[in-house]
C-alpha cells in the first residue's frame, strides 16, 4: 500500500490583482511537497509543486494568465522558500525483517561451517 501525497508546505497572500476578478485580496500561493509513505518507510521527495487560487472568484490561476507582476511575485516567493530536505525514514517493520534475515542468514553460515567442516 502506497500513498502518495501532496502536503502545503507554505501558503502566501498576494497583494496583486488577479487576472479574472481584478480583486487585490483574494490572491493565494500555495506550495505543496510530496510525501511517500509505504508500509516499509516514509519519504520526503524534492518534488515541488505550486498553485496560485483566487479565494475571491474561487478559481485557480494558471501561469498563461499571470501578469509580469505576479511573476515577479511568484520568483520572489519561489526564492525564499525553503523545501523540506529530501529524506527516507524506515519503520520498524522494515528493520524487524532486515534483522531477522541476517540472524537467519548467520545461523546458517554457522551451522554450515560447524557441522559441515566435521565430515
Amino acid at each position: 500500500m502506497k500513498t502518495e501525497a501532496l502536503k502545503t508546505i507554505k501558503k502566501v497572500a498576494l497583494k496583486n490583482n488577479c487576472p479574472e476578478c481584478f480583486s487585490t485580496d483574494g490572491l493565494q500561493l500555495t506550495f505543496r511537497q510530496k510525501f511517500i509513505e509505504t508500509a516499509f518507510y516514509k519519504s520526503i521527495s524534492n518534488e515541488i509543486s505550486h498553485e496560485l487560487y483566487c479565494n475571491t472568484c474561487e478559481s485557480i490561476i494558471y501561469p498563461e494568465r499571470w501578469t509580469d507582476d505576479i511573476e515577479r511575485v511568484f520568483e520572489y516567493q519561489q526564492k525564499a522558500f525553503v523545501p523540506k530536505p529530501a529524506s527516507k525514514y524506515f519503520k520498524k517493520i522494515f528493520w524487524t525483517i532486515v534483522i531477522s534475515a541476517l540472524i537467519i542468514a548467520f545461523t546458517i553460515i554457522g551451522f554450515l561451517a560447524f557441522y559441515v567442516g566435521k565430515y
